[in-house]
């Protein structure tokens, strides 16, 4: 895999080399799987199979720019009006069509749209796909997602077979690419910096928002993109977890947790979770005890991690949950990451039930291993995260932001 980088270094250079490398991956997967041509409204997936990632929020508000990719074959980017131009120069984008408006946001002609474009596109698949079946007569397969059910159906009424595409986009960014990697170095850096505006930024009286801020500004300043949640609590909104920052205000003696679910430098996702304590108070014994054994469950849960062992198995040697915290403990064990999070998100085991999920980790996957150690009397709760990769001989640990030695002690 790819050395770690120099601090803040830019890497534009790398770009064509990034999107060669995850289309390539892409199209393997595709050939592997039997898939002839995938269909996607998905803004990260569109990211992954092309690179073009212009206002991907707005993207997530339902279906406004589309990919078209062939295994073998064009790849045609269906642009949002006025915006063609960001793809000029990719060598990733074949051809630049404008995309149609195929939500009732579009207006009343929206249905008429659909029927239209569900038209373009089945010729797209005739003229590329028709010499597989040697037959316009037989029906030419195409695998969609993102899209709602009128556009299924034309689809369908157009003659193509319709198959599942998310589950392509899962294999293939399951596995990152030397190039990603490169990336997402980088990206881990500049979040760690932003955290380290948020320890900065903990002080008495301020509010759960006003530290949030801190960590949005510098993570955007550094060249990251957006934050998927707001999950930052403070005191008695550390127990139980999920709380997004608010208006409460921050006392001495209070921890306060952040999870980074950050998409960072490149628009590669970091995410970890530190546990902080505000002020100068010493720590309390619950406190100190809530720390150690989240710290406890993910130096344990890490030291698991290797190539070929099965989800099952490392879910069986896991970290053994003391009783008082499990019912309010997190709902995986880990879970992938690359430009979100990703499969795999494995599960707990639990004695009598059947696991429910096959597969092993593998060289080149990225993931997260989670804990959170709440209770429930103290109405407190510590959460801790760090983001790894899968070697060929281990796992190296990707997120190095100290922990709270405070707490520690």
């Amino acid at each position: 895999m790819s050395e770690p980088l120099a601090r803040d270094v830019p890497l534009g250079p790398l770009d064509d080399r990034l999107l060669t490398s995850r289309q390539r991956r892409l199209r393997e997967v595709m050939r592997l799987r039997g898939v002839a041509a995938i269909l996607t409204a998905d803004p990260i997936n569109i990211v992954y199979g092309c690179g073009v990632r212009n206002m991907t929020i707005f993207g997530m508000m339902g279906p406004s720019r589309f990919l078209l990719l062939f295994a073998e074959g064009p790849s045609v980017l269906f642009e949002f009006g006025g915006s063609e131009h960001l793809a000029d120069g990719m060598t990733t984008v074949d051809e630049v069509r404008v995309a149609p408006g195929i939500t009732a946001n579009s207006g009343p002609g929206f249905r008429a749209a659909i029927a239209t474009f569900a038209a373009e596109i089945a010729a797209d698949c005739r003229l590329h796909l028709g010499c597989r079946t040697g037959s316009t007569g037989v029906p030419i397969e195409l695998a969609v997602e993102r899209v709602d059910f009128l556009v299924t159906d034309a689809l369908r009424a157009e003659g193509l077979i319709l198959l599942d595409a998310t589950e392509v986009f899962l294999d293939a960014r399951r596995i990152k690419q030397p190039e990603e990697i490169t990336v997402l170095r980088q990206a881990v850096h500049r979040v760690e910096h932003a955290v380290g505006s948020v320890e900065r930024a903990l002080k008495a009286g301020a509010t759960e928002v006003q530290v949030w801020a801190a960590f949005h500004q510098d993570l955007i300043a550094r060249g990251g993109e957006y934050v998927s949640t707001r999950l930052l609590q403070s005191g008695q909104n550390t127990f139980p977890y999920f709380r997004e920052a608010g208006e409460r205000v921050i006392s001495d003696g209070d921890l306060l947790c952040i999870d980074t679910d950050a998409i960072g430098y490149g628009g590669y996702a970091v995410d970890l979770s530190r546990t902080f304590l505000c002020g100068d108070l010493a720590p309390t014994p619950i406190q100190r005890t809530l720390y150690g054994r989240a710290h406890e469950q993910l130096q344990h849960n890490a030291a698991l991690l290797q190539p070929g062992r099965s989800f099952e198995e490392f879910a069986r040697l896991a970290w053994q949950i003391p009783e008082v915290h499990r019912p309010y403990g997190y709902y995986c064990l880990l879970h992938g990451l690359g430009l979100c999070g990703e499969h795999p998100y494995v599960p707990l085991h639990r004695p009598g039930v059947p696991y429910p999920m096959t597969g092993k980790f593998e060289p080149g996957m990225v993931v997260c291993i989670e804990s959170y150690i709440g209770e429930p009397q103290a109405a407190q709760g510590v959460k801790l995260e760090d983001q790894f990769l899968i070697t060929v001989d281990g796992a190296e640990r990707l997120t190095t932001y100290p922990f709270e030695a405070r707490l520690l002690r």
